[in-house]
């Protein structure tokens, strides 16, 4: 069985969350879903838990951070093409999301970012197979 990864991720109302990944094509689990809680799938090894901030609190003796005014992490995906990266970008700023950094447009490798409704900051990126050919 290949390894997973599970990103669990506070939010402040799951159903505007999901709404929004929803209409970035994505789907959710509901095996690993409830009315606290969200799985969203983003392949068949990496899902992110969508977890209200009550029930977030469960699992952990810190604070929860606020993305609205300091990053506890970036989320970077790959894309199979820079128009890949184009249409999920430009889906997320459709669906309600916002900008988060410059476009970096390096020739072998480009990349975009958004925000979520919770701030969460997701970057999107394609890098030209020819560029790590031989690296390892």
């Amino acid at each position: 069985m290949p390894q997973m990864i599970f990103v669990n991720l506070p939010v402040k109302d799951l159903e505007t969350t999901k709404g929004f990944f929803g209409k970035l094509g994505f789907s959710f689990n509901p095996q690993f879903s409830d009315e606290n809680t969200a799985c969203l799938v983003i392949s068949d090894t990496i899902f992110a838990m969508l977890i209200t901030e009550p029930r977030f609190k469960d699992f952990t003796k810190k604070e929860i951070a606020d993305a609205s005014k300091s990053t506890e992490v970036l989320l970077a995906l790959s894309a199979e093409s820079r128009e890949k990266v184009d249409e999920l970008a430009d889906a997320a700023l459709a669906a309600g999301g916002s900008p988060a950094n410059e476009t970096q447009d390096l020739g072998f490798m480009y990349g975009r970012s958004f925000q979520d409704p919770d701030n969460h900051i997701w970057e999107v990126v394609w890098m030209d197979p020819s560029a790590v050919e031989g690296q390892g």
